[in-house]
């Protein structure tokens, strides 16, 4: 048998622990192949055990149904509605295993990852899942600058 060429891979734990019980909590371990890069922003994978919470495609609009028309305002608040939905189903941020971002111009993204790395801390944390970036040419809200479809795994 010839052993497989490439990159091994890592698995970094992330332990936790509940502050009110102080006793360790499962969540999600980064997949992190040796030898490659530390991503910044993401992890280019996740391994977790437990529920899975999902999310359809998610937008920026707030409970009136409104969008505002600044890009990342769209994204805090979409950022937020997921964090909501996440509650819904018993999951938080630190549960997240995946999110794929759906933008109409990855100029704008990339314009503003400063502003959009803050607004994601202050909403999700520090805590960064596998993350996808596709540019599509519209969304079905027509006003609509991103939109994020997100998978959580609550612990057993």
């Amino acid at each position: 048998m010839i052993a497989p060429k490439g990159p091994t891979l890592s698995v970094v734990h992330h332990p936790k622990t509940d502050t009110k019980t102080d006793t360790p909590t499962a969540t999600p371990q980064v997949l992190q192949p040796s030898g490659w890069p530390m991503p910044k922003g993401y992890a280019n994978g996740m391994a977790a055990d437990g529920r899975l919470v999902v999310t359809g495609g998610v937008i920026g609009w707030d409970t009136q149904g409104h969008l505002s028309q600044d890009f990342v305002a769209q994204v805090r608040q979409m950022l937020s509605n997921i964090a909501e939905i996440l509650a819904e189903g018993g999951a938080r941020p630190e549960h997240l295993v995946r999110l794929t971002w759906y933008v109409v111009d990855i100029e704008e993204y990339l314009a503003s990852l400063k502003e959009l790395g803050r607004v994601y801390r202050d909403v999700f944390g520090t805590h960064y899942p596998a993350m996808a970036l596709v540019q599509v040419v519209r969304l079905v809200e027509k006003e609509a600058r991103v939109e994020i479809e997100a998978t959580a795994v609550v612990p057993r």
